[in-house]
C-alpha cells in the first residue's frame, strides 16, 4: 500500500474500499434471504393463529426490503466502480466477473418483480393469504440460489 514516495496508493484504498462496501452489501442480502427461509419462515410456522404469523412475516419483510433497496444498488454501483478502477471498461472483464455481473443484475431485477408485483399485492390485501407469500417465498428462493451462485462466481470463478 505504501509506495517508494511514502504515500498511500489511492488507488489501491479506493478499490479496497469499494469491495469493503460490495462484499458488506452481498453479505447483507443474501445472508437476509437465508434468515428469511431458513429461520424467520419455519418458526412462523409453528405460531397460531395463522394471521398473525402471515402478518409477523409480512412486517419482516418490510424491513428486510427496506435495508434491500440500499444494499442492491451498493453493490451493483460499487462492483462497477471496480470494473472500470481494475480492467478500465467492461470488454476487458474475465468470464467470472461477467456472470457475477450478469446474477447480480438479475437478482436486483427479480427483487424489483417482487417487490412491486407480490409483496405490494400482499400489503394491499386486506389479509395476506398463504398463497400470496408462497409466491414472495419463491422469488426470494429463485434469489438466494442465484445469490449463492453468485458468490461462487465471485470468489472461486477465478480458479476455473
Amino acid at each position: 500500500m505504501i509506495d517508494k514516495f511514502g504515500t498511500i496508493d489511492k488507488l489501491i484504498l479506493a478499490r479496497d474500499t469499494l469491495l469493503a462496501i460490495h462484499l458488506l452489501s452481498a453479505a447483507i442480502w443474501v445472508g437476509g434471504m437465508a434468515y428469511v427461509l431458513l429461520v424467520l419462515r419455519p418458526a412462523l410456522a409453528a405460531l397460531e393463529p395463522a394471521a398473525k404469523a402471515m402478518q409477523m412475516h409480512l412486517l419482516t419483510l418490510k424491513k428486510f426490503f427496506l435495508i434491500v433497496w440500499h444494499v442492491m444498488p451498493l453493490m451493483l454501483l460499487t462492483g462497477w466502480g471496480m470494473v472500470f478502477m481494475v480492467w478500465g471498461s467492461m470488454k476487458l472483464l474475465p468470464w467470472n466477473i461477467n456472470a457475477m455481473q450478469g446474477l447480480g443484475v438479475l437478482m436486483a431485477l427479480i427483487f424489483i418483480a417482487v417487490y412491486f408485483g407480490p409483496y405490494k399485492r400482499a400489503q394491499r390485501a386486506i389479509r395476506a393469504t398463504p398463497e400470496m407469500l408462497g409466491r414472495i417465498r419463491m422469488f426470494v428462493v429463485a434469489n438466494f440460489i442465484l445469490g449463492c451462485i453468485t458468490i461462487i462466481m465471485g470468489s472461486l470463478g477465478h480458479v476455473w
